[in-house]
């Protein structure tokens, strides 16, 4: 065995079981809500690192409310991300793998270790991979490769007889006939993104009603802006750009990872969930799903949950602090928020106004978070009470099944769920549908 290897092994032991001692004298989780509590920052040579080991599903399955059913519609994919459902029902499956920033530190090397254990070991599909139910009876039994050759897509949108795919590199549209299974041509561009070094590759995509404006997620180079902020040019923001010319500009800043947009159906606002920052501690700084308003900044990377100076990078005065805006609701830290979906009418209480989220889970702490989806409900366009666990059990006896990433619905409200892990897309189905 590479003798590098071993060492990296080594410290990662070491680390690893010193940040348990750590764990055990911190604040438990429970960071959920507008007013989530804040411990003072921990700091250390190496963030608290842990992560179960990824086994097969082996006949299993995730948990499901009562009433509610779940069932894969589709396996052996090539890294799942984001779903996008069809206008006919079709569902677009985006599988990639992206990111091409090096190691510059120990740090960066033993962190890299430690999350390749807990991901696929699955070579990402760079492709959009289409699915169909021809009959309606739940089994999606056509199967297509729509289009190939992507560069790691990740965000999903459709408007106007046209599929938005936001790859790491550019977002690009395709002309869509209802019922195709294949694009019928290559990509065209509508806007190139940001991707020199690309820490943060996701791009999330969301475009409102009328399909003029996209709105794109596109996350930090680092993690505090420890490579320079030179790299941080355009990033760690959500763009706007225009669907018709390309046009770009900054729409909401301050965002460090934002993974997934939405916009919230009775009051259009958009939405977005965040991934913050790390080696601050395993309780602090909380993830976040927050509305992004025009022209806001959310802190990234000055202070975090409104103006509370991260002690590592300070500006050069308090006026970028004093107006960082404070995000809506708290989701636990590190739980790493991946997707995010609103809730359809129709569906039985409490999951009938609200927002889905697929919480992929932690790599940067000893006790695992995250690894479900969960339900934030809503009223009058705003979270209104503390999260619901929707779908649960990808982690069992020191195990991981299965890591959710993307979540969408249909048009029957079945919540569409893509597995990273397990290279699944998962159906979980209402009662009485």
């Amino acid at each position: 065995m590479n003798a590098a290897l071993i060492a990296g092994g080594a410290v990662v032991t070491l680390v690893s079981a010193l940040g348990y001692v750590m764990a055990q004298t911190l604040p438990g989780p429970g960071q959920y809500g507008p007013n989530p509590e804040l411990p003072a920052p921990q700091r250390g040579l190496l963030p608290d690192m842990g992560i179960a080991e990824p086994a097969g599903w082996e006949g299993r399955q995730p948990g499901v409310p009562q009433g509610w059913t779940i069932k894969a519609i589709a396996t052996d994919l090539k890294i799942p991300r984001q779903t996008l459902v069809l206008p006919n029902g079709d569902i677009l499956v985006a599988e990639g793998r992206g990111g091409n920033a090096p190691k510059l530190t120990p740090k960066d090397f033993i962190a890299g270790i430690l999350k390749a254990r807990g991901n696929t070991s699955v070579k990402g599909g760079d492709r959009l991979t289409l699915l169909r139910d021809a009959d309606g009876d739940g089994t999606y039994e056509g199967r297509w490769v729509y289009a190939e050759n992507l560069d790691a897509p990740y965000g999903l949108a459709f408007a106007g007889g046209r599929i938005y795919v936001a790859n790491q590199d550019a977002l690009v549209r395709f002309d869509y006939t209802d019922g195709q299974t294949q694009a019928a041509a290559a990509p065209t561009t509508v806007a190139p993104l940001p991707s020199a070094v690309n820490h943060h590759w996701t791009k999330a995509l969301a475009i409102d009603a009328e399909g003029r404006f996209l709105y794109v997620g596109i996350g930090s180079n680092s993690n505090i802006g420890e490579r320079g902020m030179a790299v941080e040019e355009n990033r760690a923001l959500v763009w706007q750009v225009d669907a018709a010319t390309g046009a770009v500009r900054p729409y909401a800043t301050g965002l460090r990872n934002p993974t997934a947009l939405a916009f919230e159906p009775n009051t259009r606002q958009l939405w977005a969930v965040v991934n913050e920052r790390d080696e601050l501690g395993p309780n602090l700084v909380p993830d976040y799903l927050t509305s992004v308003r025009e022209g806001a900044f959310y802190g990234w990377p000055y202070a975090y949950w409104g103006p509370n100076v991260d002690p590592r990078i300070r500006p050069g005065d308090d006026e970028k602090v004093q107006a960082t805006v404070k995000p809506d609701y708290a989701l636990q830290s590190h739980s790493a928020p991946l997707g995010l979906a609103f809730s359809q009418a129709g569906l039985p209480a409490p999951f009938a106004e609200g927002a889905f989220i697929g919480l992929h889970g932690s790599w940067n702490r000893q006790a695992p978070v995250g690894y479900k989806v969960i339900f934030v409900p809503f009223s009058g366009g705003k979270p209104s009470g503390p999260p619901v666990d929707f779908v649960t059990g990808f982690q069992a006896n020191g195990k991981t099944m299965g890591r959710p990433v993307g979540v969408t619905l249909d048009p029957k409200g079945a919540v569409i769920v893509a597995d990273d892990l397990s290279n699944t897309v998962w159906r979980v189905r209402p009662p009485g549908r």
